[in-house]
């Protein structure tokens, strides 16, 4: 009963912060980028080329291409995309169809685009993407889009899906410069220069929060009282620590060396605990990704 219950509750903070994820990253969109025309890459900007030039909402647009392309990848790639990925979809779109209709939504959008610069706009438009993202993908979420032409692609050919992701989205942030005929060649050509700007913070900000749920610490700890330093870390840590047997080459003496691996937010609890212990040991520190196992990550089957 009670692993059923943390289950669920697992369950509530995955969909919840997916949610706050999405919620996020369409308000950047709705706030910061559609209202200075401005286009970044994937289905979002594929809806907000229709929209500047069609003027067909991106609600409907961007569940539609979503939904086609999640078919094709069904039929493609069988059954590589689970729930929340389709979740993830229906909720983006019910976001783009909903904030434009609040209107202290729409309000703030208008002063800020009048009051600040388009490349600020894409910045701050930028960082709430971005960061709407990277929430969603740690918790497994993915908005679907060009990853899964990508995936397609990489099926059949031997190209890595970030180049072609990569691919599409210059090419989707170009034709941006078809669209706004009522705008100077110059214009037209910062709007694209704004767009690339919009998708490097959004890529940028989403690999920073991916990074720092995932990074991890790895120490070396060279010390004559990697007894002490090795209990201590296990009681107050709460990490495992394995002693390596080690020989230093300079004095041709053997020696115990204490291994251990933290989080990144760990690190200065545990530096603490080695200098408290033992001021003069010498800590080699190093970052690592990946980190699988009891306290730690678990692979994705």
């Amino acid at each position: 009963m009670e692993k059923s219950s943390k289950k669920i509750l697992t369950i509530f903070k995955e969909y919840g912060l997916i949610t706050l994820g999405l919620l996020l990253y369409t308000i950047g969109m709705q706030i910061f980028v559609f209202p200075n025309q401005l286009v970044g890459g994937g289905v979002s900007g594929i809806s907000a080329l229709l929209l500047y030039a069609l003027k067909i909402p991106v609600s409907w647009s961007y569940f539609i291409i979503n939904l086609a392309l999640l078919a094709i990848g069904l039929k493609v790639l069988g059954k590589a995309f689970g729930f929340k990925t389709v979740y993830a979809i229906f909720i983006a779109s019910l976001f783009y169809e909903i904030l434009p209709r609040i209107d202290v939504i729409n309000e703030f959008a208008l002063e800020f685009s009048r009051e600040s610069l388009p490349l600020i706009c894409a910045m701050f438009g930028g960082l709430c993407a971005g960061g709407g993202i990277g929430i969603s993908f740690t918790q497994g979420g993915s908005t679907g889009g060009t990853d899964i032409i990508a995936l397609i692609v990489n099926k059949y050919r031997n190209i890595s899906p970030g180049k072609i992701i990569l691919l599409l989205d210059i090419i989707i942030i170009g034709s941006s410069f078809f669209i706004n005929h009522d705008m100077s060649v110059s214009q037209r050509l910062l709007i694209v220069l704004y767009g690339y700007v919009l998708t490097f913070v959004v890529s940028n900000v989403a690999d920073a929060i991916l990074a720092g749920n995932k990074s991890s610490m790895q120490l070396f700890i060279f010390s004559k009282e990697y007894e002490k330093i090795a209990d201590s870390v296990v009681a107050q840590i709460g990490r495992g620590v394995t002693i390596i047997d080690g020989t230093g080459w300079y004095t041709k003496t053997e020696g115990k060396v204490a291994m251990v691996i933290v989080r990144k937010t760990e690190l200065s609890r545990t530096l603490a605990v080695i200098k408290r212990i033992d001021p003069k040991a010498f800590i080699s520190v190093g970052d690592v990704m990946g980190v699988y196992g009891q306290g730690f990550d678990q692979i994705k089957k």
